[in-house]
């Protein structure tokens, strides 16, 4: 059910009994010395495989690139901006609109790619269709508490444990996050690229790597190192992350569709 495999008449013969399309969506960016900057991508990718062995779902090529415009100072890290990611999911979702899809799955690897599904999300529901934004991390999260993580932490290692697990760089593994308070001791560093002054976090964008060398980032999360991470918990993490967006596409397509704006 990969896109790129099917010929024209299997789609619109699919068409005629679902209108539902999964679109992984990924990012190219640092993840830490120990981690692939393909991180964001290969765990959708991953994950969509396992999709594709348990439903009938058409699954679209993965879009490789995200908004990441706080990495980009790490070498390899590309970022089309969040306008660049919507104008792109824009035009990808709309040609699929108008063969008739109407339930747009996206499988996202990024969080930064947030705010761009969300605008496209809110422009498809304007036109009578749905998109469902599939935070595959914060479900795992959810699902099972122990696995909550941040960047490039001991739940995205894992993931890449249950890809491939040579591409972990184990001899980086027990590197620290190494933040520093780069603005000044007064405002030391807090979440992301948050600032903390009289215990509250103020935002204050700036690139990652002047608050840190590494480019892992669990802000000191006892619970979430990288060294906590093993290839049992990726390869049982992913499959059940396939198990949920199956099920979640089955609701999905009985929820009736929203009216168009006129």
């Amino acid at each position: 059910m990969f896109l790129e495999h099917m010929n024209y008449l299997q789609v619109e013969e699919y068409l005629t009994h679902d209108d539902t399309i999964l679109i992984p969506v990924g990012s190219l960016e640092n993840h830490g010395k120990h981690m692939p900057l393909g991180t964001d991508t290969l765990i959708p990718d991953r994950i969509a495989k396992y999709i594709e062995e348990r439903c009938d779902v058409v699954i679209a090529p993965t879009v490789n690139y995200g908004a990441t415009d706080d990495l980009e100072g790490f070498t390899g890290t590309v970022s089309i901006g969040v306008d660049g990611l919507i104008a792109l999911l824009k035009t990808i979702c709309g040609k699929f609109y108008d063969y008739g899809f109407r339930r747009f799955l996206i499988l996202n690897g990024h969080g930064g790619n947030s705010k761009s599904i969300d605008s496209v999300g809110q422009w498809l529901y304007r036109k009578g269709a749905y998109l469902a934004r599939l935070d595959w991390w914060l479900i795992a999260g959810e699902i099972r508490p122990e696995w909550r993580g941040g960047h490039g932490g001991g739940l995205e290692t894992a993931g890449i444990y249950g890809v491939d697990p040579s591409l972990i760089k184990t001899e980086y593994l027990e590197l620290s996050e190494g933040i520093k308070n780069d603005v000044s001791d007064e405002l030391p560093s807090g979440n992301w690229t948050n600032v903390v002054f009289k215990g509250a976090n103020v935002a204050m964008p700036r690139a990652v790597r002047s608050i840190t060398d590494n480019g892992w980032l669990a802000h000191g999360m006892a619970t979430d190192p990288p060294t906590k991470a093993t290839v049992e918990w990726g390869n049982e993490m992913l499959p059940l992350m396939a198990d949920y967006v199956v099920d979640f596409r089955e609701a999905l397509k009985r929820a009736p569709l929203p009216k168009a704006c006129k």
